[in-house]
């Protein structure tokens, strides 16, 4: 009871003095649009099985089996379900997030592209009603594997290429909700590990926007980025103690205070499932040692003085990067990032730790309530006031919404 009430206050320490007089930082969480399940999609989707995992088989524990160590507090779900959308922007703006940061592939039907790109158009209306903003990190790999897997022709990649971030630019860098830097659209590019060299100049050359890119630190210069961003330091199968990632931590804040654009980042840990999955080997490791990586992290990310922080991820579960609820950890990390944004500013809203479990009984009172029309009402009133803040009235409307649930 002590170490969990000396947690407890560590977390709910005031920051503003870590910024000095500067301007708040933007606190973006990196968003995973892939999870397909059968109940909403008609199948289980990779993400949730990798090949190796039956989400139909349940485990003594309740749970579904899954390509996870952890698990969705509200289950296995559906990215293109929207009332898990609507859960997880609620979820976002209690939490005291801006926004997110989208995983994208482009728009190609090929593997899984499409649908994320769909699932993505489906996110952002959600994500704007909850007054937060959005940015897309393009995975140019994408290029890469319809190259590899010949479905299209490599003297085509660059022209398809142009093609994806052209659609960004008509479509959603003019968007007043997109994240910009100095008027410019953020553009987070994971790597590159595809195009290089002048073929990032031919990619930029096809737009007039000039996006604001940040790359990866050892391949920005790949793409000629504008800035960097973190992510968690894994490589070589290795488990990092925490003095070997705040070193590498350390690195990434020390090339913002030389004067390079820096994105910082905060993450709970660190645990793929790729071995597991028959995959790969794992990347690595790096221990959540009870949450205090996470707060380590974006304590290290707050005091960088980096205008923008990426907390990696909102939900990636193949690698264990998870910060929305979980069966593990419950509602930790929320209410841990809930504490320092509200102690950095941040709105004239004061959100709660309860109001974090106000958005899971939404989403779990969706399903049970599924035709009963009278307990649906009383949830759609129950989410209007959700998203306007008014979440001791929406508590009241959850009730009777339960209440009509169990009614005869």
């Amino acid at each position: 009871m002590m170490k969990r009430f000396f947690l407890a206050a560590l977390l709910l320490a005031p920051l503003a003095s870590l910024r000095g007089g500067e301007a708040e930082p933007l606190l973006l969480a990196h968003y995973m649009p892939w999870y397909t399940t059968k109940e909403f999609s008609g199948q289980w989707g990779w993400h949730w099985s990798m090949g190796r995992f039956d989400p139909d088989r349940v485990r003594v524990d309740g749970r579904s089996e899954a390509a996870s160590h952890d698990y969705p507090l509200i289950g296995l779900y559906d990215s293109a379900d929207p009332h898990a959308l609507e859960c997880q922007a609620l979820l976002m703006k209690f939490a005291g997030l801006d926004g997110v940061v989208v995983d994208w592939y482009g728009t190609d039907d090929f593997n899984d592209y499409a649908a994320n790109h769909r699932n993505t158009e489906r996110l952002i209306p959600f994500i704007k009603k909850a007054g937060l903003r959005f940015a897309i990190c393009y995975e140019d790999q994408s290029i890469g594997q319809m190259v590899k897997a010949k479905a299209i022709e490599a003297e085509r990649a660059v022209a398809r290429g142009k093609q994806a971030l052209q659609w960004l630019q008509k479509h959603w860098f003019g968007d007043d909700a997109y994240v910009k830097r100095d008027g410019r659209p953020v553009l987070f590019v994971f790597g590159p590990q595809y195009f290089k060299g002048d073929q990032w100049s031919e990619l930029r050359a096809a737009l007039s926007s000039r996006p604001f890119i940040y790359a990866l630190p050892h391949l920005a210069k790949d793409a000629s980025a504008d800035g960097v961003f973190g992510w968690p330091p894994v490589a070589g199968g290795k488990t990092l103690a925490p003095a070997e990632w705040r070193q590498e931590l350390d690195r990434l804040y020390a090339r913002r205070a030389a004067g390079e654009f820096v994105a910082a980042v905060a993450f709970p840990g660190y645990h793929d499932i790729y071995k597991e999955a028959g995959l790969h080997e794992s990347y690595g490791r790096i221990d959540d040692r009870e949450g205090k990586t996470f707060a380590e992290t974006l304590d290290l990310a707050l005091k960088s003085g980096a205008p923008l922080i990426q907390i990696a991820t909102w939900n990636d579960y193949g690698e264990g990067t998870v910060i929305e609820p979980t069966r593990n950890h419950g509602y930790r990390y929320l209410e841990m990032l809930q504490a320092r944004a509200q102690g950095l500013r941040r709105s004239p809203a004061r959100f709660r730790p309860a109001d974090l479990r106000l958005p899971v009984t939404l989403y779990q009172l969706r399903k049970r309530c599924a035709g009963n029309g009278e307990a649906g009402r009383e949830l759609d009133k129950a989410t209007a006031l959700l998203f306007t803040s008014k979440c001791g009235e929406a508590g009241v409307a959850l009730k009777k919404a339960a209440a009509l649930a169990r009614a005869p």
